[in-house]
C-alpha cells in the first residue's frame, strides 16, 4: 500500500537561521521523523517540506524555536495564474475533506509578505481574488475557528525588489513552533546573568542541537551563569556543569545590570533553575579545569553542550556551534 505523505509550509523566524538546517536535521533525528524537503534554499523562511501525516509535523513543531509555525499546504506557483489553478484544481479535489472547514462557522484569511509591502487595500483584493473559495462563515479577526494563510516572497535583497513575488502560498495554518520559550526564558528577567550569558534563543537553538531529551545527563564544561543548562533542563535533561571561574560559579563576580551594584545573596545558577520550575533537573556545577578532566571513566554523558565552539551527543555525531 502507498503511503500517503501530506505537504506543509514550514515558516521560519529570519533570525539566526545559520542554525535553522542543524535544528530542523537534529529534531527529525531526535524523534525519528520520516520527510521530504520539497524546497531547500535555507535562507528562505519558507520551507515546502512533506511529513506523513499531521501528528509527525506537530511532533517537529513542539520542540523547534526556529520555527514560526506550520501551514498545511494548499497551492504554491510561482505565478498568480499559475497559484489560483492549483488552488482550485486542490479545493476541487479534496472538497470532501475541506467540506467542514469551508462551512466552520468563523474564519480569518491573512496576508503575509517578505520583502514587499502591502497597503490594507491591497490585501484585501488578494483575499477577494479568491472569492471562488467556497467559505460560508464570518470573518473573526480574533479567534477564529479556521485560519488561512496567504503568503507571497519577494526575494531575499531588500534593495533589489523583483517586478513579481518568487512565490505564492495558500494554506490552513496548524501548528505554532516554541518561540515563546524565548521571551519565557528572556535574559531581561532571568535571576542571575553575566557580561558572556548567551541569549535564550541561541541556547535553546544549541539544545535542540544536541537533541536533549527527558532523562538525559547534560553537561557545560564552560558553564558561566549556566543559559545552556536551563534551555538543557527545560526540554527535560539533568543538567551539570563546570568553569574555571571561581568568582562566577559562586555569582560573586561583578553585576552585568547598570542599575545593580551588589550581588544579591540567593542569585546562583541553581536559582536560575528554580526561577523556571526546573529545580528537580538541577544536578550541580563545579570549579574545574576543563583540561583537567576529574570525571571517573564510568561516567557517560548523553550531551556536552558548550558555547566554547561545538557540542556533542552520543546519538549522532558532533554538531556544529557559535
Amino acid at each position: 500500500m502507498t503511503k500517503l505523505w501530506k505537504k506543509y509550509i514550514l515558516w521560519f523566524a529570519q533570525e539566526h537561521v545559520d542554525f535553522r538546517v542543524a535544528e530542523f536535521e537534529s529534531i527529525v533525528k531526535l524523534f525519528g521523523l520520516q520527510f521530504r524537503k520539497l524546497s531547500e534554499h535555507r535562507l528562505n523562511p519558507f520551507w515546502l517540506v512533506e511529513f506523513p501525516n499531521d501528528e509527525a509535523a506537530h511532533q517537529y513543531a513542539s520542540r523547534s524555536i526556529a520555527l514560526r509555525s506550520i501551514i498545511e499546504l494548499y497551492s504554491h506557483a510561482h505565478t498568480l495564474p499559475e497559484f489560483h489553478r492549483g488552488l482550485k484544481a486542490y479545493v476541487d479535489l479534496h472538497q470532501g475533506a475541506l467540506k467542514e472547514l469551508f462551512g466552520a462557522d468563523s474564519f480569518k484569511i491573512t496576508v503575509e509578505t517578505y520583502n514587499k509591502h502591502f497597503s490594507q487595500r491591497e490585501k484585501v483584493d488578494k483575499i477577494e481574488a479568491m472569492d471562488y473559495l467556497p467559505i460560508e462563515g464570518a470573518v473573526n479577526l480574533k479567534n477564529p475557528q479556521v485560519e488561512w494563510w496567504y503568503l507571497e516572497f519577494w526575494g531575499l535583497d531588500p534593495t533589489s525588489v523583483p517586478a513579481a513575488p518568487e512565490d505564492i502560498l495558500f494554506g490552513r495554518m496548524l501548528f505554532q513552533g516554541q518561540r515563546h520559550l524565548i521571551k519565557q526564558l528572556s535574559l531581561k528577567q532571568r535571576k542571575f546573568i553575566g557580561n558572556t550569558s548567551m541569549d535564550a534563543q541561541l541556547s535553546l537553538l544549541m539544545a535542540n542541537q544536541a537533541m536533549v531529551r527527558d532523562g538525559d545527563l547534560v553537561f557545560d564544561p564552560f558553564v558561566g551563569t549556566g543559559s545552556l543548562l536551563v534551555s538543557a533542563a527545560k526540554f527535560g535533561g539533568y543538567v551539570l556543569g563546570a568553569d574555571i571561574d571561581f568568582m562566577m560559579v559562586h555569582a560573586r563576580c561583578r553585576p552585568s545590570r547598570i542599575t545593580q551594584k551588589v550581588r544579591e545573596k540567593d542569585e546562583s545558577i541553581r536559582a536560575n533553575l528554580q526561577q523556571y520550575g526546573c529545580a528537580d533537573r538541577y544536578m550541580d556545577v563545579l570549579v574545574a579545569d576543563f583540561s583537567n578532566p576529574l570525571w571517573h571513566r564510568r561516567i557517560s554523558f548523553d550531551s556536552i553542550i558548550t558555547d566554547r565552539g561545538s557540542l556533542w551527543n552520543t546519538r549522532g555525531d558532533r554538531k556544529g556551534g557559535e
